[in-house]
């Protein structure tokens, strides 16, 4: 049965079930707080069926809803949740999340040691890697010419005017043009940022639409044939029609991980560790990797992946696009400017 459930708080439908079975809610619900569209449904009823649990997934939009909402909760209501790496150092110097117990995640030691000890968590005390990729360009080829779509600049092409799709992401959208000028995607100078956003303005009579929640399906419907895009949706597109291709600009692609917290305040810790134990089981890394397209944290799932996967130059970039990228980072206080341009953009 499925159990997923929108548009319900995770605390309202914690207490619901508790006041209906009169079981205390450390044995019956783990609440989620993800992306849409971000993680396998039937590894999440396994784990249900495993541990006699419900999971209530809730979701959310971006990085900055998912710290506003833990932030007004005072890290209560839900029991994980999953951050970007420009925002852990930020939650993590806000005692907004708890420490990660690794000695309960017995599928620590087979994780991908270039994805640890990363700046953000240096012992990874209060973050796990979930699935890490790349922001890189999407186009379909049977209305856009291959050939002419190497580098971010190409997106403001005059040829390209209404047929430009963005991600609903700030640090996407202006690390690509701050890449595109020849800056840090991390920059902190209010000047270069402030380019970037001019620049954006400059962009906007080619974009058509905003999207973060499901990116692909607007190349799927014929919204758009190009685009910024992340590999992982590149490649979902890719299952769905033909002609979907995915490039690594040669300014440098963004690289970016998303990783497990928990919220400093959450209920169900214990089933918390649980379920990141068991999402890092071998096969059900595979699934993550079959279902979405993005390269999973653990190595012991290239032997459950089919040889066309494993070889998938758009899931598994190759050593020179991750060298000639960059991981985005916490910029400190600057996510203020670049807060102020991207209400700038939008409005």
């Amino acid at each position: 049965m499925k159990k997923i459930t929108h548009g319900i708080t995770a605390t309202a439908l914690a207490l619901t079930t508790v006041f209906a079975s009169g079981v205390h809610a450390e044995d019956k619900v783990l609440n989620l707080y993800n992306w849409a569209e971000y993680m396998p449904m039937d590894v999440i009823e396994a784990f249900e069926e495993k541990y006699q649990v419900d999971v209530n997934y809730s979701t959310f939009e971006s990085n900055e809803s998912m710290y506003a909402k833990l932030k007004l909760l005072n890290s209560e209501g839900y029991d994980l949740a999953f951050a970007s790496t420009y925002f852990i150092e930020r939650m993590i110097n806000e005692d907004m999340l708890a420490k990660i117990d690794k000695s309960q995640i017995g599928h620590f030691d087979q994780l991908r040691p270039g994805l640890l000890g990363q700046s953000f968590d240096p012992k990874n005390d209060y973050s796990l890697p979930y699935v890490f990729g790349v922001t890189g360009i999407s186009y379909h080829s049977d209305y856009i010419d291959g050939s002419k779509v190497t580098k971010w600049a190409d997106l403001w092409r005059d040829d390209f005017r209404g047929q430009v799709m963005l991600l609903n992401d700030v640090r996407d959208v202006f690390g690509m043009a701050l890449k595109a000028q020849g800056h840090s995607i991390n920059s902190t100078d209010e000047a270069e940022i402030k380019q970037a956003y001019q620049s954006l303005r400059d962009l906007r009579d080619n974009v058509v639409v905003y999207n973060s929640d499901a990116p692909h399906v607007p190349f799927i419907t014929g919204e758009v044939n190009i685009g910024q895009q992340w590999n992982g949706n590149a490649h979902m597109a890719q299952q769905e029609i033909d002609g979907i291709e995915f490039v690594y600009p040669q300014e440098g692609a963004i690289l970016w991980m998303d990783n497990f917290i928990i919220p400093k305040n959450a209920e169900h810790k214990t089933l918390a560790h649980q379920f990141i134990d068991f999402m890092y089981q071998p096969e059900n890394q595979a699934k993550l990797v079959e279902e979405f397209g993005y390269p999973a944290p653990n190595t012991g799932a290239a032997e459950y992946l089919d040889a066309d996967l494993r070889e998938n130059k758009t899931i598994f970039p190759s050593d020179e696009a991750v060298n000639n990228g960059e991981f985005t980072d916490d910029v400190g206080e600057a996510v203020k400017i670049y807060q102020k341009y991207w209400q700038m953009l939008k409005s």
